[in-house]
């Protein structure tokens, strides 16, 4: 039987290498690919159609946000592609999950790495706001995979 309501956007995890889980997002966003498409006409009739040729493919940065619990995983990664560069890629997986935590679909980013970090917002006013630091990462190819219908 069909599912008869769409999936929560608020229930996933975000695992590099396939196993490691590097923290607790509360967003995540930039799941986005693009191809550039050129067009091309064959001859010089007006019979001729033209054909839409695809080009180069654009993949934007995914950012991740979160409240701060504990980044060092993150950290050490990012160090790594300070000190090794392409060396430092690793395939990132953002996993949607169902209400029982179930995997119902993968985006997994291959070859990435982080390429921007935001610290949070310190303010010594008191309050209850959640200190949330935000991490950028570039990769070089997107895939997705229905895990469960």
């Amino acid at each position: 039987m069909a599912r008869q309501l769409p999936f929560g956007n608020f229930n996933f995890r975000v695992l590099v290498n396939n196993d490691e889980v590097i923290g607790g997002f509360s967003d995540v966003s930039g799941l986005n690919a693009e191809v550039n498409v050129a067009e091309y006409r064959a001859g010089n009739s007006a019979e001729n159609h033209a054909m839409k040729i695809p080009g180069v493919h654009k993949f934007e940065n995914v950012t991740l946000k979160r409240g701060i619990v504990d980044s060092a995983s993150f950290w050490e990664w990012m160090t790594e592609v300070w000190n090794t560069g392409p060396l430092a890629k690793r395939d990132v997986r953002v996993e949607m999950l169902d209400e029982a935590h179930n995997g119902v679909q993968q985006w997994v980013l291959k070859g990435a790495t982080p390429v921007k970090y935001t610290g949070p917002s310190l303010s010594g006013s008191g309050g209850t706001e959640v200190a949330m630091e935000e991490f950028s990462i570039a990769y070089d190819k997107l895939e997705f995979t229905q895990l469960a219908s």
